[in-house]
């Protein structure tokens, strides 16, 4: 659908920034985020007559991972801090109204699974609005140095039977930028423009709008990993986009446990003649599977024999352990952040130090995370001002505050601070303002 978008926008006199590359990248990592890929987790075994169709059992690591990453950085805890009181009350209340801590979390999870999401504000009704596409909505035109300055964001909506397309093109002229509201009709991989009035809902939207601003009216955020796969492609790079092998890896053990347990099943071997008594009447339910019955002809084998398999759990369980550290290792979670226990997956709970794996991959995602909220509250302030005239200081500082909680030791660090406070090493004021922000 994404080539039929850029084929349309191509149509329309938009620079054509689509490529094929990108597009099958998506595909695949959305396979894994959702836990069903092709010829993997649907496959076929040969067992000497036929081959067998067979579901691969699976433990949905891929999702687990970017729904860590998302709660590691951006939680409710994460809090956007404005200098000036009137900017905080007006960004709050936006804030609240779009529910966006909530959204923001599932976007992370997103971004992690997909390399790239988008906060995108718009006006409707009067209200200030913010889409949280995720990265198959994402449509980059052009760019510089990897910054993307014009850009197409695709969203879906189902009208009874008609499945609309709504797309918005930010795109600079004359030095300004400029917001196309276009609407199209979607009939399986076709699609047929239609005007916004000719649907409910869409009717109030203008079909252009004139930012009068240089500065663009949308934030792309990506995790902070160089894209080795599409390195001229401005979009992101899934977390675990380097490490599918220990994936399948991981899959692999976990279907091989499942299967030792099913193949390994108690079984007692039965002859004909000892599953009835002397008048003919069965001795065994005939729907009880423990039993299995031996053909007539089966030779010298005992009237009835139990076969009793050792399960290698203990030799499955290392094996699913060394799979998830090399995973957690590849995704910068760090080697111990997964632990196989009791048959399930549980994430680590120990504080983790300042020189860990995961502290320093953490800082170097809040950074890019930082930049992409700083921006969006720019242009939630500017179009305050521009829609009404409220006055706001667009200059005025922000500061993000992550939860740091998860990855420090909170309580060790007050104690430390206050025996710093008794020995007049920092002040009241720089205690304050450390710990009431």
């Amino acid at each position: 659908m994404r080539e039929e978008i850029y084929r349309k926008l191509s149509e329309l006199g938009f620079p054509n920034g689509g490529d094929g590359t990108t597009e099958e990248l998506l595909g695949l990592w959305r396979s894994w985020y959702e836990g069903n890929v092709s010829h993997f987790h649907s496959y076929r075994v040969y067992n000497g007559q036929k081959r067998v169709l067979c579901r691969r059992a699976g433990l949905g690591m891929a999702k687990k991972i970017c729904e860590d990453w998302a709660n590691l950085l951006m939680n409710e805890r994460v809090q956007i801090r404005l200098e000036g009181e009137r900017e905080q009350r007006f960004l709050d209340g936006v804030l609240q109204e779009n529910r966006f801590f909530l959204m923001a979390n599932r976007l992370q999870e997103q971004k992690a699974a997909l390399g790239t999401a988008a906060y995108v504000p718009r006006v409707t009704d009067g209200r200030i609005r913010i889409d949280f596409p995720s990265a198959e909505g994402i449509l980059p035109l052009s760019w510089e140095n990897g910054r993307v300055t014009d850009c197409a964001f695709a969203g879906g909506q189902r009208q009874g039977d008609r499945e609309l397309l709504y797309l918005q093109v930010h795109h600079r002229a004359e030095g300004r930028y400029r917001i196309e509201n276009l609407l199209f009709e979607r009939d399986g991989d076709r699609l047929e423009q239609l005007s916004l009035a000719e649907a409910p809902g869409f009717a109030g939207i203008p079909e252009t709008v004139d930012t009068g601003r240089s500065e663009r009216s949308f934030v792309l955020d990506r995790m902070n990993i160089v894209n080795n796969l599409d390195p001229a492609s401005p979009m992101g790079l899934s977390v675990f986009a380097n490490a599918l092998d220990q994936l399948r890896g991981t899959d692999v053990a976990y279907d091989s446990y499942v299967n030792e347990f099913i193949l390994g099943k108690k079984r007692i071997m039965v002859k004909p003649e000892a599953t009835k008594d002397f008048d003919g009447a069965p001795l065994f339910d005939a729907d009880e599977l423990a039993f299995y019955i031996l053909p007539e002809d089966s030779g010298n084998e005992s009237i009835i024999k139990e076969i009793d398999m050792t399960l290698r759990t203990a030799e499955h369980h290392e094996g699913i352990q060394d799979m998830l550290n090399l995973l957690g290792l590849k995704c910068g979670l760090g080697e111990q952040h997964y632990r196989f226990e009791r048959g399930s997956v549980l994430t680590a709970t120990q504080v983790i130090s300042e020189n860990s794996v995961l502290y320093r991959n953490v800082r170097r995602h809040e950074l890019v995370l930082e930049a992409a909220l700083k921006e969006l509250t720019g242009i939630l302030l500017r179009m305050g001002n521009d829609l009404f005239s409220l006055g706001l200081r667009e200059d005025t500082e922000v500061r993000v505050d992550f939860d740091d909680s998860i990855i420090e030791d909170k309580s060790r660090d007050f104690e430390r601070d206050c025996r710093m406070l008794e020995l007049g090493v920092i002040g009241k004021e720089e205690f304050r303002e450390r710990w009431r922000k």
